[in-house]
């Protein structure tokens, strides 16, 4: 926040004060926004009560004496942030502007990972169990990491394609990990499997059964969101036709962390689930704090669906999915409160 003092009157109803009014007003003004005093310290100063100090301060304003300007960083929009954080009722909305150069259809512009990464630094604390869900957005984020306080790192889902591992999510808990100089515990497995009981053999593995050992404390999440689309939901790339049509059946208009959702935020085709090497959501709904990394108009409406859900406190998005965000109806609860569109 920057303010500017002045004790010359700007407006015409400024000159509505006397000189005397003026100068008090100005003196008050300057003591109270640059200097710091509190309104007990001014009052003594001034020989006043607290509350003619605040009468004083509040003319001050509505004469146009003070100018208080609220300012952010350009590539954020605090007007969006704020009204979809209200819009959705989660805890920390971050909107960033979305590239002059993005076409419409271009979902998750990268530097959402860059912003979503300076709000992870921010939210974690010593101690706290961060948890990585694989994505692209997941990956920007780690990599874009300068600072944490020390804490464990785990990975939330198997990866896109094991032998790729090195370049994916494994290797976003390790960076995450080293720059905090906590430990990481990263799950060396396919996030899909041909069937249930192959996944379910997989779990039991020590290493993986020892990750998801952790599930239970993690206090703070990263997660991913994509669209059934290809190339907008990597669980939509790994499956067949077959597959894919079935469950688009089934009204599926989001996937996060291998686990579908309709539009109104229940979830779907849960059979693909116990396919998949993943956090199970009602693991991830007792998550304190879960931040999604999503943007682009194509993702708007998987978006709005995940944030329905019950699954996700914040979001970090771009002004285009905003735009279309804040056009939908509210949700009939809000997202900190954690309900389950099931129950």
């Amino acid at each position: 926040m920057n303010s500017e003092v002045s004790a010359v009157p700007t407006g015409r109803s400024a000159t509505r004060m006397g000189p005397a009014e003026l100068m008090q007003a100005a003196a008050m003004a300057r003591r109270f926004y640059l200097e710091g005093k509190s309104k007990i310290q001014i009052a003594e100063e001034f020989g006043v009560s607290r509350f003619k100090v605040a009468r004083v301060l509040e003319s001050a304003v509505e004469h146009e004496l003070v100018r208080i300007e609220i300012r952010v960083p350009a590539e954020l929009d605090a007007d969006r942030s704020d009204a979809l954080r209200a819009h959705f009722g989660l805890r920390h909305v971050v909107v960033a502007e979305s590239p002059s150069e993005a076409v419409d259809d271009t979902p998750d512009p990268e530097h959402l990972g860059e912003v979503a990464a300076e709000l992870l630094e921010e939210l974690v604390t010593e101690g706290d169990v961060l948890g990585l869900a694989w994505g692209r957005s997941t990956i920007h984020m780690a990599a874009a990491l300068r600072e944490l306080p020390p804490c464990t790192v785990v990975q939330l889902t198997g990866v896109y394609d094991a032998g790729a591992a090195e370049r994916g999510s494994v290797e976003a808990v390790r960076r995450a990990a080293a720059v905090s100089g906590g430990e990481a515990h990263p799950i060396y497995a396919p996030m899909l499997l041909p069937d249930s009981g192959t996944a379910a053999a997989l779990r039991a593995q020590p290493g993986i059964s020892a990750a998801f050992d952790y599930f239970d404390k993690v206090t703070i999440a990263a997660v991913s969101i994509g669209t059934w689309e290809a190339g907008i939901s990597t669980v939509y790339d790994m499956l067949g036709k077959e597959d894919r049509d079935h469950y688009a059946s089934l009204g599926v208009a989001a996937e996060m962390s291998a686990h579908l959702f309709a539009a109104d935020g229940r979830r779907v085709g849960r059979d693909l689930g116990e396919r998949c090497i993943t956090v199970e959501p009602d693991r991830l709904r007792r998550v304190p704090e879960v931040v999604a990394i999503a943007g682009g108009r194509r993702k708007a409406g998987a978006i709005d669906a995940v944030l329905r859900s019950g699954l996700v406190t914040s979001l970090v998005t771009d002004t285009a999915a905003a735009d279309l965000l804040l056009a939908t109806p509210p949700p009939t609860r809000p997202a900190l409160e954690r309900t389950d569109p099931d129950a």
